[in-house]
């Protein structure tokens, strides 16, 4: 009579394992589509206000160096100098909210930011979607130059 039970039981573990790891991966993934607007928006604020002509002005200047000190005092890490840089640069390169891909991690976009040709940078981003990359298979990918041996 045990047997049935822990046959049973067995898959009660895995119907909750499952369901765990499905939640958790929906999780992340739903955290890292908001991480990666929020950068996005990051960027835009900052060109907005560099193209309101302060970025002219003296302090203009020194806005990114300023920006990372001061949010730096008010929210701890994550605005360093290269950070805000590359939030502007993400959304200089993505200045329409729906091309940015939610589908990718802010180190997709990181690593696919190298790329300065906005055509190489699409096949990447198409690839790394179809193929479901990792950042080390995007890298390795870029490195072997697969845009340039199939185009």
């Amino acid at each position: 009579m045990n047997e049935p039970t822990d046959k049973v039981y067995g898959q009660l573990i895995d119907t909750i394992s499952t369901t765990f790891a499905q939640g958790k991966q929906k999780t992340v993934a739903a955290i890292n589509a908001g991480l990666v607007m929020t950068y996005w928006k990051i960027g835009q604020h900052i060109v907005e206000f560099e193209q309101k002509g302060q970025a002219a002005a003296e302090y203009g200047k020194q806005l990114l160096t300023n920006l990372s000190h001061d949010l730096k005092l008010k929210h701890g890490k994550g605005f360093s100098l290269s950070n805000l840089n590359r939030f502007r640069q993400f959304y200089l390169a993505n200045r329409n909210s729906a091309t940015v891909s939610h589908q990718l991690s802010w180190s997709h976009h990181v690593e696919l930011l190298k790329i300065s040709d906005d055509t190489e940078r699409a096949f990447y981003i198409n690839q790394t979607l179809n193929a479901n990359w990792s950042v080390r298979e995007l890298k390795r990918q870029k490195e072997s130059d697969l845009f340039l041996r199939l185009a």
